[in-house]
């Protein structure tokens, strides 16, 4: 039977790539998810697995040859006598092993698009126990989402490759399992076979691409952390090493505040977790990126309160959900929005791109750090579908399971310091957005009204906003729609 192969997804905004190298020629045979080839991005080299055990047929795109996703690269002859090893499929929640007692590979799942990598953060099973058919077995840990790992089969686990702490590549193998009954006493010796190429990784070839750069700028390869399967170098690896002596002069620093023992013992270094890094590089690179600035105003509250109080039980009892102020806030930016519509667009380039929808971010706080689920299509929701909506991917994200096409495409972020206590701040963009809106803890203060001073309820409001394509008129402006909406909620039913 012949097999594609195919160019694989090469991440957002990424729509074409060049074969730099082919590992293996027609005639040869591999094992499934064996290297076949590697191709080059503008931003990153990708390897091409081997979808099956079997011999490659024809090389469809030779090297040096530049390629559309999903394109045509190769065929391959499926083997069907190769031996238990090469044959041994990757295994799926689907396909059930029919033999018992069959050995059978767990894998890292799909981890979404232009992630390729995670953390092993949690084995819930040990060597020996038994498990049902899609009972977790252990919980993967990306720069974005954790992802559960479900059992193929119902079956004993036989060995772990992957310990916890380690980093997996996507469609990298976790662990062995035997399927049925009375395997668990045939596989345990197969661990230590496995441990030195999930660990030592000394036989693992690096790529081509990377062995030459490493050769012209007479890079030593073990100054080289490998990034690839099994450690192997990639060409971005060999890059970030090249790049590492722009920091250097920090250490510099440190001597100048020496710590003394006794406070090194008390303190305690833990490795940031994934979602924690990329949250620390994204925001450096949005203020790095965008002109960012902040704009200020106040609004008062006593209308939307007042609304709210007056229909927050009848809401409730026809929607089934409260109502709170972020369907509130979320409509009055969707109107503001409409007025100025650089706010809600963003740069590619050179061009502007406008967007004619709006996706609401909506930043919220996780044990594992902030994350920002997109309402789609805001702007055609209803108090309560946007109530229900927000709810829903809050409790999801705190729950740790949110997907990532649910943290994908937004177009405009709100984020609510107000839930801390926060009275004043300046969010950082969400790139590539060019707007996000800070709410902030509503306070009683005095403020004059037709000449008397009154005591009102009131919330500081932030817009930043990226000054290379919104000027200080339009983020003024939209601010002051949305202060005006608020203030007067009636103005949203008029479209005013």
């Amino acid at each position: 039977m012949s097999v594609e192969v195919r160019v694989p997804t090469l991440g957002e905004s990424v729509t074409e790539a060049t074969v730099a190298t082919w590992f293996k020629k027609p005639g040869d045979t591999v094992a499934v998810d064996e290297m076949l080839c590697e191709l080059e991005t503008d931003k990153v080299t990708v390897e091409v697995p081997s979808p099956a055990a079997g011999v490659l047929g024809e090389i469809v795109a030779a090297e040096g040859e530049t390629v559309g996703v999903d394109a045509l690269l190769a065929t391959l002859s499926e083997a069907g006598n190769a031996g238990p090893e090469e044959v041994k499929p990757r295994a799926h929640a689907e396909d059930k092993p029919a033999a018992s007692g069959g050995s059978v590979d767990i894998m890292v799942p799909t981890l979404g698009e232009s992630v390729t990598e995670a953390t092993v953060a949690t084995w819930f099973k040990a060597v020996g126990d038994s498990f049902e058919a899609d009972e977790m077995l252990c919980e993967l840990e990306t720069d974005k989402v954790s992802v559960e790992v479900p059992a193929p089969a119902a079956g004993t686990l036989t060995s772990i490759i992957a310990n916890e702490g380690d980093t997996v590549a996507a469609g990298g193998k976790l662990a062995e399992m035997s399927s049925g009954a009375g395997g668990a006493a045939a596989k345990p010796a197969a661990a230590p076979a496995s441990a030195p190429a999930a660990s030592g990784g000394k036989d693992v070839e690096n790529a081509p691409s990377a062995n030459k750069l490493m050769a012209e700028k007479g890079v030593d390869p073990a100054s080289v952390s490998g990034s690839g399967k099994d450690g192997r170098i990639m060409k971005e690896d060999v890059l970030n090493a090249l790049n590492k002596p722009a920091a250097a002069p920090a250490p510099a620093a440190a001597p100048a505040a020496p710590r003394p023992a006794e406070d090194a013992a008390r303190e305690e270094r833990v490795k940031m977790t994934k979602l924690r890094q990329t949250i620390a590089r994204r925001l450096k690179e949005s203020q790095n990126t965008a002109a960012m600035l902040t704009t200020y105003n106040e609004v008062d509250m006593t209308e939307v309160m007042a609304l709210r109080n007056q229909y927050k039980d009848l809401f409730e009892k026809k929607h089934g959900v409260r109502l709170g102020f972020m369907s509130f806030f979320t409509k009055a930016c969707v109107h503001a929005l409409k007025e100025v519509p650089e706010v809600n667009a963003e740069i590619d380039g050179t061009d502007v791109v406008y967007k004619n929808y709006v996706n609401m971010g909506v930043a919220a706080g996780t044990p594992q750090g902030l994350v920002v689920p997109v309402i789609r299509d805001a702007d055609s929701m209803s108090f309560a579908e946007i109530e229900k909506a927000i709810s829903e991917k809050g409790k999801r994200a705190r729950d740790g399971k949110l997907s990532m096409a649910e943290m994908q495409g937004g177009t405009f972020t709100i984020s609510n310091g107000g839930v801390y206590g926060s009275l004043m701040s300046s969010p950082i963009l969400n790139p590539p957005q060019s707007g996000i809106l800070g709410m902030h803890k509503i306070q009683d203060r005095p403020m004059a009204i037709n000449g008397q001073v009154v005591i009102r309820p009131m919330m500081y409001l932030a817009l930043s906003y990226d000054h290379r394509i919104v000027d200080g008129k339009g983020a003024v402006t939209f601010l002051v729609r949305v202060k005006e909406a608020l203030e007067d909620p009636r103005r949203l039913l008029m479209d005013l």
